[in-house]
């Protein structure tokens, strides 16, 4: 019968596996993206990072800092106020233009996000300050001991992860966790020539843990200790079960 044909059928490029459970605690059920939790990808701003710009610029050092911030809400936007308040002028290079004029601007549509200043964010440290090119607030969490999220606005630490909740018709939340892409940027994240985690670069870097293990306060943060721990469990068992987890595209790809 048929022709003798075969059939070919090529797998989508942006294939991902992903673990789900419900909360014990509430009507909701929890998503995560397997294959970038296993992942070892790892921030290389200022180790290769190519910047989010519309040509790749390496040597600006700017990451994703070249566009303001925006705040989540009032309380992220006090908060990073209260830490840059804090900082000292070996720790942040425009400390005078930052308290000039305030590190938080208002848009047209009333959102609010951190002050740009000479084509990048106001608390981006340039290459040649003797502290080092990077955020300012990152490097006083630093010094302090603390995790940078304590300090970062929301989006800032989250990156490059993303929750994203969705309620239905009958009120039951859905919480995804997944990594940030392009399209969260809106339409600018279209003219990037560059972003991160689609990029084997990001990826290659010897000796770094997965996501999993290297951004488990960022992760914490997200969702909370209980759901951590069963996301732990989860993928545990995932793992006890055999066979291997899913590679990430952008490994995938330079394979």
């Amino acid at each position: 019968a048929g022709c003798g044909r075969v059939a070919v059928v090529t797998a989508p490029a942006d294939l991902h596996e992903w673990v789900s459970f419900d909360d014990p605690d509430e009507d909701r059920t929890w998503v995560f993206d397997l294959t970038f939790l296993l992942s070892r990808w790892t921030c290389i701003f200022g180790r290769g990072c190519q910047g989010v710009l519309t040509e790749p610029s390496p040597e600006l050092v700017q990451g994703c800092c070249s566009y303001g911030a925006h705040f989540t809400d009032d309380e992220d936007r006090a908060r990073v106020e209260a830490a840059a308040a804090e900082l000292t002028d070996e720790q942040w290079q425009l400390a005078r233009v930052g308290r000039r004029k305030g590190i938080a601007v208002a848009e047209r549509s009333g959102t609010w996000r951190t002050r740009g200043h000479d084509g990048a964010c106001v608390m981006l440290n340039r290459p040649g300050f003797p502290g080092g090119p990077g955020c300012a607030l990152h490097r006083a969490a630093l010094d302090r001991g603390e995790e940078p999220l304590e300090r970062k606005p929301d989006v800032c630490w989250q990156l490059p992860l993303r929750r994203i909740d969705t309620t239905d018709e009958d009120g039951h939340v859905t919480s995804t966790v997944r990594e940030w892409k392009r399209r969260d940027w809106g339409d600018g994240g279209l003219e990037f020539a560059w972003w991160c985690t689609e990029s084997h670069e990001a990826f290659s870097v010897p000796g770094e843990p997965t996501v999993l293990t290297g951004m488990r306060a960022e992760l914490v943060a997200l969702v909370g200790g209980s759901v951590h721990r069963l996301l732990l469990d989860a993928v545990a068992e995932r793992l006890a079960g055999g066979g291997t987890p899913l590679p990430h595209p952008a490994v995938r790809r330079r394979a």
